[in-house]
């Protein structure tokens, strides 16, 4: 039988990208993995034979992060496994793009719910759940700051989630528990990809002084720095995008 591990770490979105990436960083940290995913199960069991053929610990569990029980027994999952939570990184988000004048509402909505909605009932159980000294992690993007056209809907999801953010980290007051979100500039994933000609991809790569798309092991870092030494950084937006901004 495994020891009951130092840390757990609950991680949405956890079976591709940017959670998957950030799921195998934080376990060489010695932290207890749970992968989280929506629809994909195989994709999810590989991030956690990953974590696992690596000599970690790791489980996955299936959840909707809109939907309020499902994300509730997903924290139930976390604690029956490891026996609490202590670092929430709440990766899962979606991404459509099109100018304002010509979105479709129905993909406007199934953005809102994930990027927004989800952001809200994960981050609620979170701040009953999440043990003393431990953080909360959201997502958002630097198109917030950017403004680049056609990306209106998503950074407007994203706005909501830096709002949320920064709420919560007042909330929190008294428990000793950081809440940050990382804005991460063009990364090199699916969903950055998704739609792009390369062309688009190179203009994108050539933005930041450091002339290159970031990867999702760049925002893992960050992602574990907030984890664990950057405690004392609290209530903030971190815009990892090689500078772009």
């Amino acid at each position: 039988m495994s020891t009951t591990p130092a840390r757990v770490a609950i991680i949405t979105g956890g079976s591709r990208g940017i959670g998957r990436q950030t799921a195998g960083r934080l376990a060489a940290d010695g932290f207890a993995i749970v992968v989280n995913y929506a629809h994909n199960e195989a994709e999810a069991q590989a991030a956690v034979d990953a974590v696992t053929d690596a000599g970690g610990q790791a489980i996955s569990v299936r959840a909707d992060v809109a939907d309020e029980t499902e994300v509730a027994a997903l924290f139930d999952a976390a604690e029956e496994a490891y026996g609490g939570v202590d670092v929430v990184v709440n990766a899962a988000g979606q991404m459509s793009l099109s100018p304002i004048a010509d979105f479709d509402l129905d993909a406007f909505d199934r953005m809102l719910r994930t990027n927004v909605r989800g952001t809200f009932v994960v981050n609620q159980q979170a701040a009953r759940r999440v043990r003393g000294g431990g953080a909360i992690i959201n997502f958002s993007t630097s198109q917030v700051g950017l403004l680049f056209p056609s990306y209106g809907g998503y950074a407007a999801s994203k706005g909501a989630v830096e709002a949320i953010t920064r709420i919560l980290a007042r909330e929190m007051r008294g428990r000793d528990v950081s809440v940050n979100a990382v804005a991460p500039g063009p990364t090199a994933t699916a969903l950055f990809f998704n739609g792009k000609d390369e062309e688009t991809i190179a203009r994108f790569a050539a933005q930041p002084p450091l002339e290159r798309l970031g990867t999702p092991e760049d925002i893992a870092e960050v992602v574990a720095f907030l984890a664990g030494p950057g405690h004392w950084v609290n209530g903030q937006v971190v815009r990892a995008n090689g500078g772009v901004i």
